[in-house]
């Protein structure tokens, strides 16, 4: 498991992710910082607790502004990608136990 190191509202952070995920987690870490930055522009000094919650809420502002202009479908996120891989993992599994009890049935 890898770590990486974030700055994110002036405050360093270390956080652990899967091995090969690290630049996307520097990726996001950056845009996360940006909109906590952009919230402390905004409104003046904050707290870091405010900081980050103004960064959440600009956030998922601009992922529903996003979601509404593509029809209102929702964009398909890692937990999305995740759930369709245990799909695909079971389906998988599913077919080797039918496999295998058509072979049992076949041979008594």
């Amino acid at each position: 498991m890898a770590s990486v190191d974030l700055e994110i509202a002036g405050r360093r952070y270390s956080v652990s992710c899967r091995d090969g995920e690290e630049t996307h987690l520097q990726e996001v870490g950056a845009i996360v910082d940006g909109k906590a930055q952009d919230a402390a522009g905004a409104l003046g000094k904050l707290s870091e607790n405010r900081q980050l919650l103004f960064a959440s809420l600009l956030l998922a502002d601009e992922l529903k502004e996003k979601r509404e202009a593509a029809g209102g479908t929702p964009a398909p996120t890692q937990t999305d990608a995740g759930i369709a891989e245990a799909l695909e993992r079971l389906a998988e599994r599913m077919e080797s136990l039918a496999e295998s009890l058509e072979r049992s049935r076949a041979n008594p």
